[in-house]
């Protein structure tokens, strides 16, 4: 989902993962749009399909192949980490002002702890790691981007220690404990009990995530290894006994999930076998083994994995250029639709009292401006900041693994 943007051969070799992003983003949207618009269609809907699941996973899929590869190919977590914060802050940013726009012209509200809470709800969202963290996110979708970046920091440990080739057993590790774990998973262990209590472990994790990366960046070999060790705890610790949303297996899995797409570029690049890299099948059977009872979250994992399937086995076809186009935007139309559901939503508390052709003919006016409007933001804000952290990245020194 967030990778950066490539030269145009690169571009053009990769267009089947911008397609795969273009159509996870719009089954994003369209799950969001079911509540406001659609109110009378989401519970069948979601019954049968989970259309905001399959959207995430297809998006963790595409992150877990890439974003290890990109990676390794700099050789340098300095760059990597330059290209990373230049991809997702400067939208992230776009995001928050809208959201603030929207709750200062009366048309949402925030959740009571930005008043109660501050310092622990700014530093946690600054983190990136507020759903970790029991932060409440400031717009719905933010969530995905804690597990985003808990997925940057393992790769970093891991890269750092050397281990970074061992995707398999990472899928399946986690996988195994999530299955072993799925009923005695502790739930927001650390930070429930307090608003003091939050704010002691956002600044302790704070604190570990920030002292981990100064040591991987600037510290000798014994430090850089200490650091990624401290990097790999904290995110593991969290991981295991501090998430709510979703439930601590699911969380667990989309990790798995994000290693699989690892194995399998992995596998696809000849690194390791086709044989070795199937076992992340299990990866999607232990999904739909503890959703048992959840038939419409087992059929979007079950379309989300062959959706990535089926991009591979076509990834040398052409893709359309639309379809490649949506997924250059795919970042901008995933943060910020939620923000043109709210408007809707203001205007149409009750939908249902609404015609519904009126409210198809919204939803495609909504469609349409987000649409719009996700141009405009990759022209200015996206595009920009990718090519400025693309020369800071390359004017960036490589000493060492660490660099």
């Amino acid at each position: 989902m967030l990778s950066t943007q490539a030269p145009e051969q690169t571009r053009q070799r990769l267009a089947w993962l911008d397609a795969l992003r273009g159509i996870a983003a719009l089954l994003v949207v369209f799950e969001h749009a079911l509540k406001p618009l659609l109110p009378e269609a989401r519970v069948p809907v979601k019954a049968l399909f989970e259309p905001g699941w399959y959207g995430v996973i297809v998006f963790f899929l595409v992150s877990g192949y890439i974003v290890p590869a990109s990676l390794e190919r700099r050789g340098s977590v300095r760059a990597f980490w330059i290209s990373r914060l230049f991809r997702l802050y400067p939208l992230f940013g776009v995001c928050v002002a809208g959201m603030a726009l929207l709750v200062a012209v009366g048309w949402d509200g925030l959740h009571i702890w930005w008043s109660d809470r501050p310092a622990s709800m700014v530093l946690g969202h600054l983190t990136m790691l507020q759903n970790l963290l029991y932060v409440p996110n400031l717009v719905n979708v933010l969530w995905t981007l804690s597990y985003e970046m808990a997925f940057y920091l393992l790769l970093t440990a891991m890269f750092t220690l050397g281990v970074h080739r061992r995707s398999v057993t990472g899928a399946l590790g986690f996988a195994a404990v999530a299955v072993l774990g799925a009923a005695a998973l502790p739930v927001k262990l650390l930070s429930a009990g307090g608003a003091g209590r939050m704010l002691t472990v956002v600044l302790v994790v704070t604190a570990l995530v920030a002292g981990g990366l100064a040591a991987v960046l600037k510290g000798s070999a014994p430090v850089r290894r200490a650091g990624a060790i401290v990097l790999g705890v904290t995110v593991l610790g969290l991981l295991a006994v501090n998430q709510s949303y979703p439930d601590p297996w699911q969380g667990l899995l989309i990790l798995a999930t994000m290693f699989a797409g690892t194995a399998l570029y992995r596998a696809e690049q000849g690194e390791i076998s086709w044989t070795a890299a199937g076992w992340v099948v299990l990866v999607p059977l232990a999904w739909t083994g503890l959703a048992w009872g959840e038939l419409g979250l087992q059929t979007a994992m079950a379309a989300a994995w062959l959706t990535f399937a089926v991009g591979m086995r076509l990834r040398h076809r052409r893709v359309p250029r639309p379809l490649a186009w949506l997924g250059l935007v795919s970042y901008s139309i995933y943060l910020l639709h939620p923000l043109l559901l709210e408007s809707v939503e203001r205007f149409w508390p009750e939908p249902l009292v609404v015609p519904l052709g009126l409210r198809l003919v919204a939803l495609a006016c909504v469609v349409g401006v987000l649409l719009a409007l996700s141009a405009l933001t990759w022209r200015l804000v996206e595009a920009p900041a990718q090519r400025l952290g693309r020369r800071l990245a390359s004017a960036s020194p490589r000493p060492g693994r660490a660099s």
